[in-house]
Protein backbone atom coordinates (compact mmCIF):
# COMPACT_ATOMS: atom_id res chain seq x y z
CA UNK A 1 0.00 0.00 0.00
CA UNK A 2 1.61 3.03 -0.91
CA UNK A 3 0.81 6.57 1.27
CA UNK A 4 -1.62 7.78 -0.63
CA UNK A 5 -3.62 5.44 -0.47
CA UNK A 6 -3.27 5.29 3.10
CA UNK A 7 -4.74 8.79 3.60
CA UNK A 8 -7.33 7.62 0.97
CA UNK A 9 -10.73 8.21 2.77
CA UNK A 10 -9.55 10.36 6.09
CA UNK A 11 -12.02 13.29 7.05
CA UNK A 12 -9.25 15.62 8.09
CA UNK A 13 -10.26 19.52 8.47
CA UNK A 14 -7.85 20.46 5.30
CA UNK A 15 -7.53 23.83 6.78
CA UNK A 16 -6.39 22.92 10.38
CA UNK A 17 -9.07 24.43 12.17
CA UNK A 18 -11.85 23.25 14.28
CA UNK A 19 -11.29 19.84 15.92
CA UNK A 20 -7.51 19.39 14.81
CA UNK A 21 -4.93 18.27 17.81
CA UNK A 22 -2.44 20.96 18.50
CA UNK A 23 0.51 20.80 16.78
CA UNK A 24 3.55 17.95 18.20
CA UNK A 25 7.11 18.95 17.50
CA UNK A 26 8.13 17.37 13.96
CA UNK A 27 11.74 14.91 14.92
CA UNK A 28 13.99 14.32 12.01
CA UNK A 29 12.43 11.25 10.17
CA UNK A 30 9.26 12.83 10.45
CA UNK A 31 10.22 15.96 8.03
CA UNK A 32 12.48 13.37 6.04
CA UNK A 33 9.38 11.60 5.46
CA UNK A 34 7.53 14.82 4.46
CA UNK A 35 10.11 15.53 1.89
CA UNK A 36 10.25 12.14 0.67
CA UNK A 37 6.07 12.28 0.07
CA UNK A 38 6.74 15.71 -1.34
CA UNK A 39 8.84 15.14 -3.31
CA UNK A 40 6.51 11.79 -4.69
CA UNK A 41 3.52 11.20 -3.14
CA UNK A 42 3.19 7.95 -4.48
CA UNK A 43 6.19 6.51 -3.02
CA UNK A 44 5.48 3.23 -1.12
CA UNK A 45 5.61 2.45 2.86
CA UNK A 46 8.65 0.17 2.08
CA UNK A 47 10.27 2.94 0.08
CA UNK A 48 9.53 5.34 2.76
CA UNK A 49 10.96 2.93 5.11
CA UNK A 50 14.02 2.46 3.89
CA UNK A 51 14.85 5.77 2.88
CA UNK A 52 14.34 6.94 6.25
CA UNK A 53 15.98 3.66 8.05
CA UNK A 54 12.82 2.91 10.27
CA UNK A 55 10.85 -0.34 10.47
CA UNK A 56 7.60 -0.49 7.81
CA UNK A 57 5.56 -0.15 10.69
CA UNK A 58 7.22 2.81 11.81
CA UNK A 59 6.87 4.21 8.65
CA UNK A 60 3.31 3.45 8.18
CA UNK A 61 2.69 4.69 12.16
CA UNK A 62 4.33 8.18 11.35
CA UNK A 63 2.24 8.91 8.25
CA UNK A 64 -0.78 7.99 10.19
CA UNK A 65 -0.21 10.42 12.58
CA UNK A 66 1.13 12.93 10.17
CA UNK A 67 -2.14 12.43 8.38
CA UNK A 68 -4.17 12.38 11.52
CA UNK A 69 -2.61 15.36 13.06
CA UNK A 70 -3.46 17.67 9.74
CA UNK A 71 0.17 17.86 8.85
CA UNK A 72 -0.19 15.77 5.60
CA UNK A 73 -3.61 17.62 4.21
CA UNK A 74 -3.74 14.99 1.18
CA UNK A 75 -1.89 14.08 -1.79
CA UNK A 76 -2.27 15.23 -5.20
CA UNK A 77 -0.86 15.61 -8.39
CA UNK A 78 0.47 19.09 -9.85
CA UNK A 79 -1.78 19.93 -13.27
CA UNK A 80 -0.43 21.79 -15.98
CA UNK A 81 -3.27 23.83 -16.27
CA UNK A 82 -2.67 25.29 -19.85
CA UNK A 83 -2.41 21.60 -20.99
CA UNK A 84 -5.66 20.30 -18.83
CA UNK A 85 -7.65 22.76 -21.38
CA UNK A 86 -7.58 25.98 -18.50
CA UNK A 87 -5.59 28.05 -20.41
CA UNK A 88 -6.58 31.41 -18.44
CA UNK A 89 -5.39 32.12 -14.68
CA UNK A 90 -6.32 35.48 -12.55
CA UNK A 91 -5.84 35.77 -9.32
CA UNK A 92 -8.97 38.04 -7.84
CA UNK A 93 -8.33 40.17 -5.11
CA UNK A 94 -11.92 40.80 -3.11
CA UNK A 95 -13.16 42.99 -0.31
CA UNK A 96 -16.04 42.12 1.52
CA UNK A 97 -18.13 42.81 4.39
CA UNK A 98 -16.36 43.25 7.56
CA UNK A 99 -16.95 39.59 9.27
CA UNK A 100 -18.64 37.79 6.14
CA UNK A 101 -15.32 35.21 5.98
CA UNK A 102 -17.03 32.04 6.64
CA UNK A 103 -20.00 32.81 3.90
CA UNK A 104 -17.87 33.91 0.98
CA UNK A 105 -15.50 31.04 1.54
CA UNK A 106 -17.84 28.46 1.71
CA UNK A 107 -19.73 30.02 -1.71
CA UNK A 108 -15.88 31.11 -3.35
CA UNK A 109 -15.69 26.74 -2.97
CA UNK A 110 -18.33 26.49 -4.95
CA UNK A 111 -16.75 28.44 -7.82
CA UNK A 112 -15.43 26.35 -11.12
CA UNK A 113 -11.85 26.66 -11.66
CA UNK A 114 -11.50 28.17 -7.86
CA UNK A 115 -7.89 26.56 -6.94
CA UNK A 116 -6.80 28.63 -4.11
CA UNK A 117 -8.74 31.18 -1.32
CA UNK A 118 -6.91 32.98 1.24
CA UNK A 119 -7.85 35.88 3.71
CA UNK A 120 -5.14 38.22 3.95
CA UNK A 121 -4.57 41.81 5.27
CA UNK A 122 -3.76 44.70 3.78
CA UNK A 123 -5.95 46.80 0.69
CA UNK A 124 -8.04 43.88 0.16
CA UNK A 125 -9.61 40.85 2.53
CA UNK A 126 -9.55 37.80 0.04
CA UNK A 127 -7.35 37.04 -2.54
CA UNK A 128 -8.38 33.98 -4.93
CA UNK A 129 -6.68 32.42 -7.79
CA UNK A 130 -8.94 30.50 -10.41
CA UNK A 131 -8.12 28.93 -13.67
CA UNK A 132 -11.03 28.82 -16.43
CA UNK A 133 -10.59 27.60 -20.07
CA UNK A 134 -10.45 31.27 -21.69
CA UNK A 135 -10.74 34.90 -20.28
CA UNK A 136 -14.12 34.94 -21.82
CA UNK A 137 -15.31 32.47 -19.20
CA UNK A 138 -13.02 34.37 -16.71
CA UNK A 139 -15.05 37.66 -16.99
CA UNK A 140 -18.22 35.88 -16.96
CA UNK A 141 -16.75 34.39 -13.70
CA UNK A 142 -16.16 37.35 -12.20
CA UNK A 143 -18.62 39.55 -13.57
CA UNK A 144 -21.79 37.20 -12.98
CA UNK A 145 -20.86 35.16 -10.06
CA UNK A 146 -18.14 36.97 -7.82
CA UNK A 147 -20.10 40.34 -8.04
CA UNK A 148 -23.33 38.38 -7.58
CA UNK A 149 -22.01 37.60 -3.94
CA UNK A 150 -23.96 40.10 -1.74
CA UNK A 151 -20.94 40.09 0.58
CA UNK A 152 -18.26 41.08 -1.96
CA UNK A 153 -17.78 44.63 -1.89
CA UNK A 154 -15.18 44.89 -4.71
CA UNK A 155 -13.14 43.23 -7.40
CA UNK A 156 -9.81 43.29 -8.69
CA UNK A 157 -8.69 40.85 -11.41
CA UNK A 158 -4.74 40.64 -12.01
CA UNK A 159 -4.34 38.41 -15.30
CA UNK A 160 -1.45 35.46 -14.99
CA UNK A 161 0.76 35.89 -18.21
CA UNK A 162 3.04 32.56 -17.12
CA UNK A 163 3.42 31.18 -13.76
CA UNK A 164 6.25 28.72 -12.28
CA UNK A 165 5.73 26.27 -9.55
CA UNK A 166 8.56 26.65 -7.05
CA UNK A 167 7.07 23.43 -5.28
CA UNK A 168 9.27 24.13 -2.12
CA UNK A 169 10.38 21.19 0.20
CA UNK A 170 10.24 20.76 3.62
CA UNK A 171 14.25 21.94 4.67
CA UNK A 172 15.83 19.69 7.38
CA UNK A 173 15.79 22.35 9.64
CA UNK A 174 12.15 22.61 9.12
CA UNK A 175 12.09 26.13 7.63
Amino acid sequence: MDAEQMANGRGQDSQGGEGAPAPRPLDAVDRAILRILQADGRASIRSVAERVHVSRANAYARINRLIDDGVIRGFSARVNHERAGQGASAYITLKIVQNSWRTVREQLQTLPGAAHIALVSGDFDVLLLVHTPDNRTLRELVLTRLQAIPEVLSTRTLLVFEETDLNRRLTADGV
